[in-house]
């Protein structure tokens, strides 16, 4: 059977992609809306279904990643010009950039299905269903991992709870993670398309009502696994204290600041007679050492008036070979929480940094003749990390967007009772980048099945339960103590077990099942051809 004739010129083609790339991103925070992001999906496949040259399937999925990460992820610009001091043209050329940069992995999933399909002449129904799918999910797992990685916009994420529509595929979370999630999204968008769109002879070789059933079946399986308690209270309830002190960006690091807001947070501390208080990353405007003694001396005394610990955001800075002498010391810098109180105090350094935030690239040093972001030289820790012995419990902290990598915050499991993220979005602005970071922190306690509490400077801060519900929340940009009793819960999830392998192995096997399985084959290689 010959490929399908393209329905309309290539040029109407690369407007419907990047139109639906963009749609899609109503279905993320803070919208919720699901169903367009399989709509946006849908649109992509049935587009590379029907192209006929492997240039045209590289060009579609760049229209349509360009449309979703322009739409998506443009509070990048914020950044880089209202903080960062990159004059407008260049931030917004370097926003673009960046957006064509992350493009190229839909770009590469489409020219990848495009070659195995003519290679192996596979039937239109397996390129479609099993094929283009997994190669989708590939690349977005790639984007999650090249260049220390940016997830942002996984499709998986668009299954977190929050909208109208119930998310049937959410159950999933604990078993496949998040990826599995966005190949479940993927392959149910794909079988949409040979339900409602394919007709005639070859549609008929796999009957619809059969992928009808199947997926109805794996989205009711979804229903009913987001029922299952993965984990199971661990003692009784701890009352916490998210501080979210709302401290301009471009005040945070002046000196005539540095004493109103140590100032703004002592007050917020006191106010509070938590078991566990929190601080927001960096909420120390300056490095630990450099803090008054008699500040911190200040917060030891509550803590020890209320049995507390307290979470403190700070960057350290520590000399290297303190021995030596010279003129021009260097200093390892690291992105830090440190615990005092009741407890004995403990250290947790951020490990996964934010490129051009915390650290540079190979090769982007000319970025920093325009940038002027303070603190961007950290240094990662090199162990792996392990809970914090605080307030009673094992408590896994991470910080910024360390909580994007489902895999990295499962390596603190199954000891961590709760998950502590201490963020400042104060970077992005009024954008969607702050609701966008809070449904990363639902993925992971539903992977993990703990709650997960944020700390944020201007917002999301947010208790979140262990299925992903955002419990309770301060208004974004606003000074407040967000207090709440959370249950503290052990337990192991097939995704804290397994982590990635699990999607990582059905991924291949769908690939491999697609080049190599015994399909009756209507392509010919005339698709490669046309």
């Amino acid at each position: 059977m010959a490929a399908h004739p393209e329905p309309m010129n290539f040029g109407a083609q690369l407007l419907l992609a990047s139109s639906g790339g963009a749609l899609g991103v109503l279905g993320f925070a803070p919208i919720y809306f699901w169903p367009l992001t399989l709509l946006s999906i849908g649109v992509l496949f049935a587009l590379w279904q029907r192209c006929q040259k492997p240039w045209r399937a590289f060009a579609l999925g760049f229209a349509w990643g360009l449309g979703q990460f322009v739409v998506g992820v443009s509070w990048i610009y914020v950044s880089l010009h209202d903080y960062g001091g990159m004059p407008m043209i260049l931030a917004a050329t370097a926003t673009l950039l960046f957006c064509a940069y992350l493009a190229l992995y839909p770009a590469f999933a489409g020219l990848l299905q495009h070659w195995l399909t003519v290679r192996f002449k596979m039937a239109p129904e397996v390129a479609l269903i099993a094929l283009i799918p997994a190669c989708f999910v590939a690349f977005e797992y790639l984007r999650g991992w090249i260049v220390s990685g940016f997830p942002w916009l996984s499709l998986g994420y668009s299954q977190t709870p929050g909208g109208i529509i119930t998310a049937p595929l959410a159950g999933y979370a604990a078993i496949v993670g998040m990826y599995g999630i966005s190949w479940l999204l993927a392959v149910s968008a794909a079988i949409a398309i040979w339900v409602f769109i394919n007709t005639g002879k070859t549609a008929r070789k796999v009957p619809r009502g059969v992928l009808a059933a199947i997926t109805i079946a794996a989205w009711s399986a979804g229903l009913v696994l987001s029922y299952v308690n993965w984990s199971e209270p661990s003692g009784k309830p701890l009352k916490v204290a998210l501080l979210q002190g709302n401290v301009e960006q471009s005040l945070k690091w002046r000196d005539d600041q540095r004493a109103p807001t140590l100032e703004n947070y002592r007050q917020m501390i006191r106010e509070s007679d938590a078991a566990l208080v929190v601080m927001p990353e960096t909420a120390l405007p300056d490095f630990l050492d450099r803090i008054p003694p008699e500040y911190l001396e200040s917060l030891r005394a509550h803590a020890a008036t209320h049995g507390a610990d307290i979470l403190l955001g700070a960057p350290i800075a520590e000399r290297i070979r303190p021995e030596s002498t010279g003129d021009n010391p260097q200093y390892h810098l690291a992105n830090s929480a440190v615990s005092i109180g009741t407890s004995p105090s403990q250290r947790y350094d951020k490990q996964h940094l934010v490129a051009f935030g915390e650290f540079v690239p190979p090769l982007f040093s000319w970025v920093y003749r325009w940038l002027k972001i303070p603190l961007s030289d950290f240094n990662a820790r090199d162990d792996v990390p392990r809970p914090m012995h605080i307030a009673g419990h094992r408590i896994a902290v991470n910080i910024c967007y360390e909580d994007a990598f489902g895999r990295e915050i499962a390596a603190q499991l199954p000891e961590a009772e709760l998950l502590v993220n201490m963020s400042n979005m104060a970077w992005f602005g009024r954008s969607l980048a702050p609701d966008q970071h809070a449904q990363m922190s639902q993925m992971r306690a539903m992977e993990t099945s703990r709650w997960m509490l944020r700390a944020t400077n201007t917002g999301v801060t947010a208790a979140v339960n262990e299925k992903g519900e955002i419990v309770k929340m301060l208004p974004q940009f606003s000074r407040g103590v967000l207090e709440i009793e959370v249950q503290p819960r052990i337990g192991i999830t097939p995704f804290v077990r397994w982590k990635d392998g699990v999607i990582l192995g059905l991924l291949l096997l769908a690939m491999a099942a697609a080049c190599f399985g015994k399909f009756e084959k209507h392509y010919t290689s005339a698709r490669g051809q046309q």
